[in-house]
């Protein structure tokens, strides 16, 4: 590999389809204030470099970033890229990552408010993230050893696992497909309306009028906070441990708890048959 080190950049398309290139100890920032450094490279390493300019990773592929640094000017920086690795890094900006696919980001802080969208084969391990709208309509998506900062988490997504992950959101899971959570926190208001084959196991529940509008949910071994107005219009198999404050109109399956605080079942539009079973 050519190595480049020590150097500044802020013309346009500085480095344009670089190949078999390594970059280190850069800066990609000044007063030509220029675009899209690394636009159309591939075969390329960066290490302990710092992005300022807009656009610097578009329609790159086989790429590695170590200890690099994306400011929050650097916007849109990751977009129609392929096999990366991301490792020790901070990555900033409204519009981090979409439209990629296969990327995988460990050890590294993100905080990215529309950060993964549209994107397939991503995969975040030892990651610490703030992100309004993480990962919208995107496919195939795995989380490992997360902490998420969120809203509007996951809407769309199909074929997702997330395993021992701590999850601080709001209406986190909506029209999400094939999705298995395990050993978690999941925080939030209105989680999982509308998803379909949604699997919780091992799994901690926090926050107002849960699990609405689902077909094919799966609660297994889980707990549940602050969960009032649970499984409303839901298509339900649930076995928790503890209490839950209220069940309302489950439409079919079975709802297992040692207590219930309320379980309400008034609905004169939907005919719900699920059952609320109480050890």
């Amino acid at each position: 590999m050519k190595i480049i080190e020590g150097q500044s950049f802020d013309e346009e398309r500085a480095l344009y389809a670089a190949r078999d290139l390594k970059i280190v100890d850069c800066r990609f920032e000044g007063p030509a204030d220029g675009e899209s450094a690394l636009k159309e490279s591939g075969q390329i390493e960066v290490a302990d470099s710092l992005f300022v300019l807009r656009y610097p990773l578009w329609h790159t592929t086989d790429f590695k970033l170590r200890k690099v640094k994306m400011a929050d000017t650097a916007r849109a920086a990751i977009w129609y890229a392929k096999n990366g690795i991301i490792t020790d890094s901070d990555l900033d900006g409204i519009k981090a990552v979409r439209e990629s696919s296969d990327i995988s980001i460990r050890d590294t802080k993100i905080n990215s408010s529309e950060f993964g969208w549209k994107s397939s084969g991503i995969r975040l391990e030892n990651v610490d993230i703030t992100s309004e709208y993480l990962f919208l309509d995107s496919r195939n998506i795995s989380l490992e050893n997360v902490d998420m900062h969120g809203k509007y988490s996951f809407q769309y997504v199909e074929n997702m696992n997330i395993n021992n992950s701590r999850l601080d959101t709001k209406d986190a899971f909506w029209h999400t497909k094939n999705v298995t959570v395990r050993d978690s926190v999941v925080k939030g208001e209105y989680l999982a309306w509308y998803s379909e084959n949604l699997t919780l196991i091992n799994c901690e529940i926090i926050g107002t009028q849960p699990l609405c509008y689902c077909k094919g949910l799966k609660l297994i071994n889980c707990t549940m906070k602050e969960t009032d107005l649970a499984f409303e219009y839901s298509d339900v198999e649930a076995d928790i441990i503890g209490s839950i404050d209220s069940v309302k109109n489950p439409r079919s399956g079975r709802i297992t708890a040692d207590a219930v605080g309320e379980i309400i079942m008034d609905s004169d539009i939907v005919e719900c048959r699920g059952e609320v079973i109480v050890r």
